[in-house]
């Protein structure tokens, strides 16, 4: 998680690239409290659901085209409904921007080869900490 600043405010702690985004958002974040309910959340369509297993009044995602059916050949979404779309990209692309500020440290990029336990987390921490210092 980020400000639109580009400041790193949480991060989970680190899996293999087999599960899914939200599954570990559910797990950080289980649903029954109120995590979300005092600010705002945008998130990308692999968070589909999340309007109905947390509570926020701020959740915001974006529009799912259609699925194409015999009713409905071609499938498209309205004019404000991309527009809305593009508004939301454009404050999420501030997240992506502090992702890749993290790469700029090669150590997160190439496989470790070190066995030490949480390495992996001590390092992103370290890295997310000096991004952070970078920003201020």
């Amino acid at each position: 998680m980020t400000t639109l600043k580009k400041m790193i405010i949480f991060l989970g702690q680190t899996q293999g690239g087999r599960p899914h985004d939200y599954t570990l958002l559910k797990e950080a974040f289980p649903p029954e409290s109120p995590w979300f309910e005092l600010i705002t959340l945008l998130v990308d369509l692999g968070f589909q659901g999340i309007k109905t297993d947390y509570s926020g009044d701020e959740i915001h995602i974006p529009y799912k085209k259609p699925r194409k059916s015999q009713k409905n050949p071609e499938p498209q979404l309205s004019d404000e409904q991309i527009q809305a779309n593009r508004a939301l990209s454009r404050l999420r692309i501030l997240v992506e921007n502090a992702l890749a500020g993290l790469k700029r440290f090669n150590i997160l990029v190439y496989p470790f080869r070190n066995r030490s336990e949480n390495f992996d987390d001590d390092v992103i921490f370290v890295c997310a900490g000096l991004w952070n210092f970078y920003l201020s």
